[in-house]
């Protein structure tokens, strides 16, 4: 599968418990970092619970 590289855009504060719980999940703990995932439909989906805080990035 291909890989997909996620960065933390927003910040966290204000976010309820269950998507700070997807951020940490993910491997974003601060702002503008960047992770590299594989393209799972398990990791599309937390990027999709998650999806106004983070970026796709090429």
């Amino acid at each position: 599968m291909s890989t997909i590289k996620i960065k933390q855009v927003k910040s966290r504060i204000g976010a309820p418990i269950d998507q700070k719980r997807t951020l940490d999940a993910l491997g974003l703990r601060k702002m503008n970092r960047v992770v590299e995932h594989e393209e799972t439909p398990s990791i599309l989906g937390m990027i999709a619970k998650v999806k106004h805080l983070v970026a796709i990035v090429k």
